[in-house]
Parts: structure tokens; C-alpha cells; sequence
């Protein structure tokens, strides 16, 4: 398997980058305005809104950086594992499992946190939160250490067996130790860099070295989050990179693979970066839009009695619920019986709060009023 180009990591001197401002500089004002719009906009909503608008683009962020990596997470178990960590009270919380807890765990402390060094231990800290089992899938990994490639370089390859591509290979694994030396010292001591352009360098650096065995990925966006928090001097999150990321992946793994191999100018990586981060900050409206609509239809209703099953019930609705509301996953989801589903949707139905869906089927479906 030949390679026909440089990596970037065997220049010599190879973090000494270089950048053209000058191209930089209208979307990197384009990114601190509308920064500054949110925050504007977050305060003015009030604290549990502020709250709700936060737990939705958090959870937001820890399902997307996980699908950028090919894994689901349960969405409910996610929002739960949050609120509980956070102490929030939320309708219909679920258990989570110690995965889903891990990843959170990783989130929570980088964004909550963004203030503190950014050590190995912490890395290492992340990296056992990500592999409890100190295990990626069915294969053991080295957990809450530097990689040792026992098995050979660290390659990102793709294609059938005997027709691989090597799309980038890591420094050897005994250069780790003084690459990640020299990175850390300058993440922590570099303070008059701006914190956006920041961020973008830090993620490819990081992704360049490839320190760990797996979920490098993962904790360069946790990293490039905590960058973006003390951007915004707030711990509270409102917009998430790894959703935008996760939309236009294909692009991500395109120019990362191209800026690895290319020279030490990364003016078109950080052209991308901030660009993909506008869109980030520009859908936040989607998700305000959801959460006011959220709370206008609780406003709206206050008057009328719901029991604890509609209540967690009407929330998973309003949180996106996927596919049709049938009496059937009324009962499976609230665990009890089919009888009783009928009579809670029969009873909203009667408020007014649901009506039938029009569609045909063996089962009746039902839709919010």
C-alpha cells in the first residue's frame, strides 16, 4: 500500500502553521456575531428556557459526534444521563447505560470546565469515560494511555481487503509522548490567539497526532468545544459543530485527508472550520424554535390536568417523536396496558390536545391538535 504524499506531521518543525488572516477574517467576524446574537438572544429567554434550549443542544452534540463515528446512542437515555449529571429535573428520565454516562461525562467536563488546563490526565480521563469496558466494540484498546501500535502503524484506511487506501498514517507511537508535550503547552499557554481559530487548529493538530487507539475523533470535537466555550465565556452550550459536522462528514474527512498531506499553510482547513461553524451558529434557531414551541404549547395548556403518563408522553412528542403515536407504542413506552393507553389518548383527545391522524392503517394514529 504506497502513499504518493508528505503528511504534514513528518516536516520537520511541522506545528510552526501558518495562516492567511486576511482570508480569514470576514467569516471569523461572521462567527463571533452571530456568537454574540445567540447569547443575546438565550438571554432574553429566561433561565429555564436557557436550561431547556442548553439540555436540547447538548444532547444534540453527544449523539452527533458519536454518529460522526458510525454509533448510535439512545437519545433518551443521552438527555437523561445529562439532566441527571447536571441536576436537572426533566419529565419521563430514563435509565442510561455506562457508555452513554461515559460520553456525557466527557462533554460535561470539557464545556462546564473550559477554564481548566487541558492535561493528559484529563485526556486520559476522557478516554476511559469513552471505553469502560476498555474495549471498541469487541476489540481491546489501550484505555486512558497513549496508543503503542503493538500492531503496527496507525493508519485511517478504507476499501476491501488487498485493495486498501491509506488515507492518512500517525506519527510512530514513540513520538506521542513530546508531540502531545509540546501541544498541551502551547493549548494552555497560547492565550492571544483568537479562541475560534484556536479551536480550528487545535482540532487538526490533535487529529494529526493521533494519540489514542480509538475515539480520537471524539475528543478533538470535546476539545474544540471547550475552546468554543471559553469563546463564549459560557458554560452553557446553544449551537453544536459536531451536528454540522455529522451533516457534511463526507466534506470533513475530504479536507482533513487533503490538509494532512498537504503543506503547513492551513488557510483552507480554517476557511472550512469557520464556515461549517457559521452553520452551526445559524441552525441554533432550529433548535430554539423547538424549544419555544415546547414551552408556548405548556403555557398554553396550564389549565387543563394531565396525568404522569400523558405528561411524559406529550414531552416525547414535543421532543421529536419518531414515527406514528398508536395506542400500541402509547403502552409499550409508558409500560402498561393497552386498555389504559386508550383511555389517557381518548381523554387528550377529549381536551382537544390530540386529534386523529386522517392516514389509514390497522392501527388508529394520532398527531398533536
Amino acid at each position: 500500500m504506497q502513499r504518493l504524499n508528505t503528511y504534514i506531521h513528518e516536516f520537520e518543525s511541522w506545528s510552526n502553521f501558518t495562516w492567511r488572516l486576511d482570508q480569514l477574517i470576514l467569516p471569523l467576524s461572521e462567527v463571533h456575531f452571530l456568537q454574540g446574537r445567540i447569547l443575546g438572544k438565550m438571554e432574553a429567554l429566561g433561565f429555564l428556557l436557557q436550561n431547556e434550549a442548553f439540555l436540547e443542544t447538548l444532547t444534540l452534540d453527544v449523539l452527533k459526534t458519536s454518529e460522526i463515528e458510525g454509533e448510535r446512542l439512545n437519545a433518551e437515555q443521552v438527555r437523561s444521563s445529562i439532566a441527571r449529571q447536571l441536576g436537572l429535573e426533566i419529565a419521563g428520565s430514563i435509565p442510561s447505560d455506562r457508555h452513554v454516562d461515559g460520553v456525557v461525562e466527557m462533554m460535561l467536563d470539557a464545556t462546564q470546565n473550559f477554564n481548566d488546563p487541558l492535561t493528559s490526565d484529563r485526556l486520559f480521563n476522557w478516554h476511559s469515560a469513552l471505553f469502560p469496558s476498555g474495549r471498541s466494540g469487541m476489540y481491546p484498546i489501550s484505555v486512558g494511555q497513549w496508543r503503542t501500535d503493538k500492531k503496527g502503524p496507525m493508519q485511517v484506511v478504507s476499501g476491501a481487503f488487498g485493495n486498501e487506501k491509506v488515507h492518512f498514517q500517525a506519527p510512530d507511537s514513540a513520538k506521542i509522548p513530546a508531540e502531545m508535550a509540546l501541544f498541551l503547552d502551547w493549548f494552555n499557554t497560547n492565550n492571544t490567539l483568537d479562541s475560534v481559530i484556536k479551536a480550528g487548529i487545535a482540532h487538526l493538530w490533535l487529529l494529526t497526532i493521533h494519540p489514542f487507539d480509538d475515539g480520537n475523533g471524539r475528543i478533538a470535537r470535546a476539545m474544540t468545544d471547550l475552546l468554543m466555550a471559553r469563546s463564549d465565556t459560557s458554560a452553557q452550550r446553544f449551537y453544536s459543530l459536531s451536528a454540522q459536522i455529522q451533516l457534511d462528514r463526507n466534506a470533513y474527512y475530504t479536507i482533513l485527508e487533503k490538509t494532512q498531506k498537504g503543506n503547513l499553510d492551513l488557510t483552507e482547513w480554517l476557511t472550512w472550520f469557520l464556515q461549517t461553524l457559521i452553520k452551526a451558529l445559524k441552525s441554533t434557531d432550529e433548535v430554539l424554535k423547538k424549544v419555544l414551541a415546547k414551552a408556548d404549547f405548556w403555557q398554553k395548556n396550564s389549565s387543563i390536568s394531565f396525568n404522569e403518563r400523558q405528561k411524559k408522553m406529550l414531552n416525547k412528542i414535543l421532543d421529536d417523536f419518531d414515527g406514528h403515536i398508536t395506542s400500541e407504542k402509547w403502552a409499550k413506552i409508558c409500560k402498561y396496558s393497552k386498555d389504559t393507553a386508550i383511555r389517557d389518548l381518548n381523554d387528550l383527545l377529549s381536551k382537544n390536545i390530540l386529534k386523529k391522524d386522517d392516514a389509514g392503517g390497522r392501527s388508529t394514529r394520532y398527531r398533536m391538535s
